[in-house]
């Protein structure tokens, strides 16, 4: 699947078992997330992204809520949220054969417009 395929259909690839019907309600989730909580993001690795959340216990439900659903469907996610020195981060990590789904995630939490342009590494090569 090439990242132009990906991006069209959010990070959905077949190996999703979410319903089709429901995985644009599932992005729509996911963005409002992003929008409200983002802070900053890092992407050291090619299968890892680092988010940096707004902290406080809401956003940490809220995030860890909706990462165990989505773990539930695309089973490849590994989802780590931290809450550590008045901080939260969510790291997500994929498989090498997942990379591209991880890219179309972090260009709809960039999207939201909250990132930090010096904490953002981009994607690696």
């Amino acid at each position: 699947m090439t990242q132009d395929i990906v991006l069209a259909q959010g990070w959905a690839p077949p190996a999703c078992t979410l319903p089709t019907a429901d995985q644009p309600l599932r992005m729509a989730e996911f963005d409002a997330l992003f929008a409200e909580t983002v802070q900053g993001m890092r992407r050291e690795e090619r299968g890892r992204l680092r988010l940096e959340l707004a902290s406080g216990p809401e956003h940490a439900a809220r995030a860890a809520e909706l990462t165990a659903r989505e773990s539930g469907c695309c089973s490849f996610f590994t989802f780590t949220l931290t809450i550590a020195g008045g901080g939260l981060t969510l790291d997500v990590a994929v498989p090498p054969e997942h990379a591209e789904v991880l890219d179309a995630l972090q260009a709809r939490a960039g999207a939201a417009g909250r990132s930090t342009a010096p904490a953002e590494v981009g994607r690696p090569a």
